[in-house]
């Protein structure tokens, strides 16, 4: 009996042992993490989290914003889609209104334009409308919450391009995140009846989501293309070249949208469009003003992250605004939401988790 009651006492002694070695193994996590974020912060001088800040909170509210008022739009009598393509550029002018000031008063100077700079700016704007057109595509036809999770599949693309076209790591963590959100989109895919609007046909209901999808990838080109400017000719700097970056892609991309509307005769049925419109033509107008400065505080926003950070966060901050928007869609919008697309806003969940773990992690695949 004493021989027992001893081999119960050195069990009991070895599992208190390895239970309080394992919570000191996780403190020293924790405080690992505390240090590395004390420094980190540290490295960088306190106005560039203040743009972090800014730029973070424009991806997560403006452009959630800004795909909730296409959708807005299109449910309340618009049809046109390159208007809606238009609008997601007319804002150009807001970020050189804030670019010119710093120019006089900051003692700062335009960057020098040179060929291989303007001819990145004239690319990047063709792609910008060309994307801006894909998700008006999608948002006439699609749900916004469905619209938003398909999405999701942007931060895929992102981590793709950015490996290819930037060097950023790429690391089993991320690959097994775009594994799981491409399940998460197929889920949507299996389950697309169920939240077809009345008015909507089976083949636009699909290509509303092609659409989305061809929408996402050129979205995370462009980021990786965006960053790969700044690496090759702008240069961390200041915050400057980000507004000068912002206002020649925006302007660039205003000027394909535009000739694209004239030739499609949009601008003429603007007028008739308003009186159609639920709400009126005040409605209307408002719902357009409201799209061109969400639209651009977004395009700052993403931009500003790909400065400050790196294509990696910004495809973070672009995820994490799907959520966003699929939940307000709900709310405020009514969108259908079913068992099915429960389960694929839960699994892209965790896609983004595993994304940001792997990001944060130094690893990578041999």
């Amino acid at each position: 009996m004493q021989e027992l009651l001893l081999e119960k006492g050195e069990k009991m002694e070895q599992e208190s042992t390895g239970s309080g070695s394992s919570q000191f193994s996780s403190l020293q996590w924790v405080f690992k993490v505390k240090n590395m974020a004390w420094e980190a912060y540290k490295s960088k001088p306190f106005s560039h989290w203040v743009l972090l800040f800014l730029s973070s909170f424009g991806m997560l509210v403006a452009f959630p914003a800004s795909s909730l008022l296409s959708r807005v739009y299109f449910a309340n009598g618009g049809t046109s889609k390159w208007i809606i393509s238009w609008v997601a550029v007319a804002g150009w002018p807001i970020p050189a209104l804030i670019l010119f000031p710093m120019y006089l008063f900051h003692n700062t100077s335009p960057t020098p334009l040179s060929i291989q700079l303007f001819c990145s700016y004239v690319f990047l704007g063709f792609l910008s409308a060309a994307d801006n057109l894909m998700y008006a595509y999608a948002y006439a036809y699609l749900p916004a919450s469905t619209a938003a999770l398909l999405a999701s599949s942007s931060l895929a693309f992102s981590a793709l391009f950015g490996f290819w076209i930037v060097n950023n790591k790429l690391n089993a963590s991320v690959i097994n995140a775009i594994v799981i959100i491409t399940a998460a989109m197929t889920i949507i895919a299996l389950d697309s009846d169920s939240d077809r609007y009345p008015y909507v046909s089976n083949s636009q209901y699909i290509w509303g989501f092609v659409w989305d999808i061809l929408g996402s990838a050129l979205h995370g080109l462009i980021f990786a293309l965006s960053e790969w400017v700044f690496i090759k000719f702008l240069g961390r700097r200041s915050f400057h070249v980000v507004l000068e970056q912002q206002v020649m892609v925006s302007f660039c991309a205003f000027l394909f949208t535009t000739i694209g509307v004239i030739i499609n005769k949009d601008f003429q049925g603007m007028a008739s469009e308003a009186k159609t419109f639920k709400g009126g033509v005040t409605a209307y107008n408002l719902v357009l003003i409201w799209s061109v400065i969400t639209f651009q505080l977004g395009v700052l926003g993403a931009t500003g992250i790909l400065f400050l950070a790196s294509t990696v966060m910004a495809g973070v901050l672009n995820a994490v605004r799907v959520p966003v928007t699929s939940i307000a869609a709900v709310i405020l919008l009514n969108d259908p939401m079913n068992g099915f697309k429960i389960l694929s806003l839960v699994i892209t969940f965790w896609g983004f988790a595993s994304y940001i773990y792997g990001t944060s992690t130094g690893s990578k695949l041999p």
